[in-house]
């Protein structure tokens, strides 16, 4: 696949991606050079005046790998992790290169991925942070069942996630639910929250609150912490299905880290036009 036109030199080209309908902007500043800050991040985030997006990210000729990415959630705020962003991108620069594996670098750290055919991409996210200070919590505790009504799981991977597990997913309220917990005290980064529901000992439903987003379709970060939850509590085992509003991943903890597999769509090119990048600078 072609890089990005750029014919238009003046404007800036972005890719709309989505993975299970968690929607992304993608900014490959290999292709123009690109200062994301808060207040671009919002103003291309608004579904009415830009472009709308779960979550931006900036692909950058930096680091150990073949690409840097950064991620920034449609508040402006940013992200240390996105599973399905970096599957989208992956993807991406697996049919740019013609390579059927590479290595990205984040601020979660060096995450590896795979073409698996027939248009399915996996990525490793890592070793899940299971202790209080990684994740991380206001204070010392036992992350398997936190202190709060419900006695959700704590998991890091990347950013902080909290999962509960209720008799039925999708009866919960999430946006009363979501918004609750995002600001919990224990989690003074604020965190993704899900309420999981078990289907069989390989088999999950969830759904998901993001910070500094909302609900959002599917999420693959919250994907993971929730098969990681949901083995720790010994609820499933270590691999699953996870069944989201936008589609199903499947979720794989192994001993070198959990592994993410679905489908991306890469959905269309587009140039933001100079009139647009100055009415937010």
């Amino acid at each position: 696949m072609p890089a990005m036109d750029t014919r238009d030199d003046t404007g800036l080209p972005f890719m709309k991606m989505h993975g299970l309908g968690n929607d992304f902007v993608v900014l490959d500043a290999r292709v123009r050079q690109t200062n994301v800050t808060p207040a671009l991040a919002r103003a291309i985030a608004d579904r009415h005046r830009g472009i709308g997006f779960d979550q931006l990210a900036l692909i950058e000729a930096r680091g150990t790998g073949d690409a840097h990415l950064t991620f920034y959630n449609s508040d402006g705020s940013t992200a240390g992790a996105c599973g399905n962003a970096t599957r989208c991108i992956a993807r991406y620069l697996m049919d740019e290169t013609g390579r059927d594996s590479l290595t990205l670098t984040t601020d979660r750290g060096t995450l590896s991925g795979r073409d698996m055919g027939d248009g399915i991409t996996s990525v490793n996210m890592g070793a899940p942070q299971l202790n209080w200070d990684e994740i991380p919590l206001a204070e010392e505790m036992d992350t398997l069942e936190l202190p709060i009504e419900g006695g959700p799981t704590a998991t890091g991977m990347g950013n902080p996630h909290c999962t509960f597990f209720v008799p039925d997913a999708e009866a919960v309220p999430l946006d009363q639910f979501g918004r609750r917990y995002e600001h919990h005290p224990l989690y003074p980064q604020r965190t993704n929250v899900q309420v999981a529901s078990i289907i069989g000992p390989d088999h999950l439903r969830m759904r998901v609150w993001e910070r500094g987003v909302g609900p959002t379709l599917a999420s693959g970060s919250s994907s993971c912490a929730t098969a990681v939850a949901a083995a720790r509590r010994g609820l499933t085992g270590r691999k699953v299905r996870v069944d989201l509003d936008g589609g199903s991943l499947e979720i794989d903890w192994r001993d070198d880290g959990v592994w993410m597999t679905g489908t991306t769509t890469h959905v269309f090119d587009g140039v933001l036009t100079p009139a647009f990048l100055d009415s937010v600078r």
